[in-house]
């Protein structure tokens, strides 16, 4: 069948990191002829510049007061994704230890996280073809009437030892605590915490390869598609 005959159909991949979100999201997207979007890149993207402008990140108020500051455009092609703040590309600066370290804080703050939100609705109402959207909470708070909404869990070794693969050369043990750590700060917010919606198909990728977890993710969107 032809992707353009498709229908189109919104997908909410959320879970903790390490997990193989990204990877899959982006496969499953270019298989399917969808576009892409990778929410935790906008969270880290308004971290980048808040850390550049010298914003205080242990005060919530001070985050507050210039959320609304930074434009953040994402582009949702998944064989090339790309995110700018202000013009500038951030794909590689988001992504340091830094920044890694300071975005759980900074996701906590209601007004970045209705900012943010609101990025991310808009862009996925206005995709034609679909689109597959991949974070912590798009089922339950960002796209709560998603097409398909699927949750991918690990174990924590296993989520470790993905991410020290990724994070080349670091330790497994202080990356454990590290997911472990993040994840209770991101379980824990007030604001939109990292959940499993109700609705939500739950994915344990422990034992699985990322092309079983790829292969399995694109079986319920196609089914999904043909239902619809």
């Amino acid at each position: 069948m032809e992707n353009g005959a498709a229908q189109p159909v919104i997908v909410a991949i959320d879970g903790p990191s390490g997990t193989g979100k990204s990877s899959t999201s982006k496969a499953v997207a270019a298989q399917l002829g969808l576009r892409y979007l990778d929410t935790g890149a906008q969270y880290r993207a308004i971290t980048w510049w808040m850390v550049t402008n010298g914003i205080d990140i242990e005060d919530p108020t001070a985050i507050a007061a210039v959320a609304g500051k930074p434009e953040i455009l994402s582009g949702t092609d998944p064989a090339a994704p790309t995110i700018t703040v202000d013009g500038i590309d951030v794909a590689g600066p988001i992504r340091t230890p830094e920044v890694t370290a300071k975005v759980s804080a900074v996701s906590a703050v209601p007004e970045v996280r209705a900012r943010i939100t609101e990025l991310q609705r808009s862009l996925a109402a206005s995709i034609e073809q679909g689109i597959v959207v991949e974070g912590r909470d798009i089922g339950t708070t960002v796209l709560p009437d998603a097409d398909l909404k699927i949750f991918l869990t690990a174990s924590p070794e296993a989520r470790a030892a993905r991410r020290s693969g990724e994070l080349k050369g670091a330790d497994v043990h202080s990356t454990r605590e590290a997911l472990i750590k993040r994840d209770a700060a991101d379980s824990s917010r007030k604001t939109s915490p990292l959940a499993k919606a109700d609705d939500a198909v739950e994915v344990d990728t422990t034992e699985l390869t990322l092309a079983q977890v790829i292969e399995c993710v694109v079986t319920l969107v196609e089914e999904k598609r043909a239902a619809k």
